[in-house]
């Protein structure tokens, strides 16, 4: 018997929706699909493709519209113009029209390039999230936020655009490889450490069973991020405040990312080791416990994520922190701790941040 799906409410001012959270997700794409619909765009890449392609297909078929399958190349490193244009020639060759829904069935890249094509194919139409990565699963699905990346910066061209429904399947997880779970695991103790100090004690107690994937493990860490997510959003859907928390170690693991070529480190590996950066700079400038900087160390390195961030140079780190997109002409804004459970948003100095750069 089917374990009846776990429900959060995303509530913002574009729109509420749902996310569903259980096992055998994918069977219920065709439930997400409203009635005036004049046709699906199933989008995917050719990694996903090839394990769920067929089967997602079949499902959305069973809704009578007509459905046809967008496969994109697989990668960060596609996440760009020419891959964004290439959704657009599809739609457009196959006459779409606003009435369409387009289906994101991948990870973080697929899940921000479809919804940045739905924010702006004529001028926006409805899409649907199914992430596949445990990271999409618990970030990048939720809240809205789209995007492609520029060679000089990740994510720095996209739109604030909510889906109408995200499906998260659970089952789909067993088939990532290790680096994928530990990516997703970064993004999940993130939310401990910035907003709920007894989430970021359990994932201290469950850790094991995280990186084992155990499906009531998994359940109610995806559960609980999500809900700490909807909450952030709901207040804040663009950003203007609170929402800027959600980053905490992207500055540091953005700089990673585009200085050593997306995709040669993970996301959510270089914010795990960008989370240990900015505890390090929160020790500095908030002056968090050094106890309290060793647990998110500790933790960081049990979900496997890397731990030594690489040495870029001084300057070119601080070059590409300046370029954030939380930097106000030119200032560098830090996602910085408190105390486990307790985000700020502070300026820091250059000096300051050359202190916790790799020596």
């Amino acid at each position: 018997m089917e374990t009846p799906a776990v429900v959060v409410n995303v509530d913002t001012p574009s729109g509420s929706y749902n996310i569903n959270i259980g096992e055998g997700r994918l069977e219920h794409l065709a439930d997400t699909i409203p009635e005036n619909t004049s046709a699906i765009a199933l989008i995917t890449n050719s990694t996903i493709a090839q394990i769920y392609g067929s089967h997602a297909l079949g499902v959305l078929r069973g809704t009578g519209k007509p459905v046809i399958q967008i496969t994109l190349p697989d990668g960060e490193t596609h996440k760009n113009w020419k891959t964004l244009n290439s959704i657009y020639d599809e739609l457009l060759t196959n006459r779409f029209d606003r009435n369409c829904v387009m289906v994101a069935l991948g990870g973080g890249v697929i899940g921000d390039m479809v919804g940045f094509a739905a924010a702006t194919y004529m001028r926006g139409v409805r899409f649907v999230q199914v992430p596949t990565t445990l990271l999409a699963q618990v970030d990048s699905s939720v809240g809205g936020k789209t995007a492609i990346n520029h060679p000089i910066g990740k994510n720095m061209i996209g739109a604030f655009y909510q889906p109408i429904a995200v499906e998260i399947d659970t089952s789909v997880l067993g088939t990532l490889p290790s680096r994928e779970v530990s990516a997703g695991l970064a993004e999940v103790i993130k939310y401990g450490m910035i907003i709920d100090a007894d989430f970021f004690s359990w994932c201290e107690e469950n850790m094991h069973s995280l990186m084992a994937l155990d499906n009531d493990a998994v359940r109610y860490a995806i559960q609980r991020s999500c809900e700490l997510k909807a909450h952030v959003v709901s207040l804040d859907e663009r950003e203007a405040g609170l929402r800027a928390i959600l980053n905490f170690g992207h500055t540091f693991g953005h700089a990673i990312e585009a200085a050593l070529g997306y995709g040669q480190w993970l996301h959510g590996e270089a914010v795990g080791c960008g989370m240990i950066q900015a505890a390090e700079l929160s020790r500095l400038v908030t002056h968090l416990e050094p106890q309290e900087v060793s647990r998110i160390k500790s933790l960081v390195h049990a979900s496997g994520c890397p731990t030594q961030a690489p040495d870029l140079g001084s300057d070119r780190w601080i070059s590409l922190m300046q370029g954030d997109k939380k930097a106000l002409a030119g200032a560098m804004r830090f996602v910085l701790l408190n105390k486990i459970g307790e985000a700020v948003v502070h300026k820091v100095d250059a000096d300051t941040v050359r202190k916790v750069l790799p020596a």
